[in-house]
């Protein structure tokens, strides 16, 4: 037997199936599972998002003055500190090994050796910017050992 249903004007038609009428159910809270579990995942997303921006902002706080000094270096010289390191083949920032170093890799590179002109002008930019950081720690433990102790 075939069931029956009402269109809008209320006559009766032949339903569809009743797989349909369980289907609408179900599809309904099917959606609203998906809405409210994209909501969570929201707001998960927003809250780490803060955290995280509030932690960038303690960290670059704590790296205080030093920091703006060494970003500001690396604009001038357009290397970053680690890049200059790289270059140089430096771990530590010693001015011996920095100069050692630096001389070498400048001979290595001269044109008139047969050398890259664009990787002297690197190594020159990466001195630079060691001899840069260097100053900056410089200042910075002069001006600690000047901060008054109390």
């Amino acid at each position: 037997m075939q069931e029956v249903g009402r269109d809008i004007a209320g006559r009766e038609v032949p339903s569809r199936g009743g797989r349909l009428r369980l289907l609408c159910p179900q599809a309904k809270y099917l959606a609203q599972i998906i809405v409210m579990s994209m909501q969570v995942v929201g707001r998960a997303f927003a809250r780490a998002l803060r955290q995280e921006f509030a932690a960038s902002k303690a960290a670059a706080d704590a790296r205080g003055r030093a920091g703006h000094q060494s970003a500001a270096a690396s604009n001038l010289s357009g290397l970053s500190l680690q890049e200059a390191q790289q270059i140089l083949n430096i771990s530590k920032l010693n001015p011996e090994d920095i100069q050692k170093n630096y001389e070498h890799l400048f001979k290595v590179n001269d044109k008139s050796v047969g050398g890259s002109f664009y990787l002297q002008s690197k190594v020159v930019r990466a001195k630079e910017r060691l001899d840069e950081e260097l100053k900056i720690q410089a200042q910075e433990e002069r001006e600690r050992d000047q901060a008054p102790r109390t």
